[in-house]
């Protein structure tokens, strides 16, 4: 990989003792090695479970991930299982904390097999997976890139989709994978990171890539994540099915998973980034 200057994106937040991972201090948080100095970028991963269809729909997931956005102020917040207007009402949220970044939001609906148009929440909106991003300054540009899988459970009417945002310092994806079949998220995982990702950045540069959402692949089970990351990436997870991976030339310093207060069926799952070299 090109041996370039991440410093845009490594001044997103401040550095120094103030700076704080504040997930220990919000009701039943469990945090990994959460350190106060030479934090970066914090990614903040959801599932909302807000469509209205599946059992685990309470109402009230949105509101629980807004109080969690205001008190970790994340730099980067992936949603998954999302209604669109979810994701409009949450870039608001993150707006408020932004001051002088600018916010970029993206949505990317999952497909219906059975109507040939966009998967739909019980409301009536498109459903699929979302992305928000803090930024000191949105001069150098970004793309926003999605897709649905050419691999998919042909049995489950909902086609899976990815998404990712590429900036000339960072590409950053998320994604809900297959989860009827372990076998065809895994082939999906393998289609992301082998295929899909490595389109995105199309100006001839090499740059960091991280990867957050519900894969549907448990830690050490079969089929193991593990076998579908390209050389170098490594990953975290919450011990259940959300994982943030990172390319070689970032660091997960720190990792804490975050209660939902039961409304939704996966705890948040922060993640803290930094650059290796």
């Amino acid at each position: 990989m090109a041996d370039r200057s991440h410093g845009g994106l490594w001044r997103w937040i401040a550095v120094g003792a103030g700076v704080v991972v504040c997930a220990a201090v919000l009701a039943g948080s469990t945090t990994g090695s959460s350190a106060a100095v030479g934090v970066r970028l914090r990614v903040l991963q959801l599932n909302l479970c807000n469509s209205g269809i599946e059992s685990c729909y309470t109402g009230h997931s949105v509101a629980r991930a807004a109080a969690v956005i205001g008190s970790v102020g994340p730099n980067l917040v992936t949603l998954n299982e999302v209604c669109r207007d979810d994701v409009s009402n949450l870039e608001r949220v993150l707006s408020e904390g932004a001051r002088d970044r600018d916010v970029v939001s993206a949505f990317q609906p999952a497909a219906d097999r059975r109507t040939a148009a966009a998967y739909q929440c019980r409301n009536g909106q498109p459903y699929g997976i979302g992305l928000l991003a803090r930024f000191p300054s949105l001069d150098d540009g970004y793309s926003i890139h999605a897709g649905i899988y050419p691999i998919q459970d042909t049995s489950d009417p909902e086609e899976r989709a990815w998404l990712c945002l590429d900036t000339s310092e960072v590409v950053a994806c998320t994604t809900h994978l297959a989860s009827t079949k372990p076998t065809v998220a895994l082939a999906q995982c393998r289609y992301l990171l082998d295929t899909a990702i490595p389109t995105v950045p199309g100006r001839g540069r090499a740059v960091p890539t991280m990867l957050s959402g519900d894969l549907n692949l448990k830690p050490q089970h079969i089929p193991d994540i593990r076998s579908c990351l390209p050389s170098g990436y490594v990953q975290s997870n919450d011990g259940g099915r959300q994982y943030i991976v990172v390319s070689a030339d970032l660091r997960i310093s720190s990792r804490a998973t975050i209660s939902m207060n039961k409304t939704t069926d996966h705890p948040g799952l922060l993640g803290t980034l930094t650059a290796t070299r």
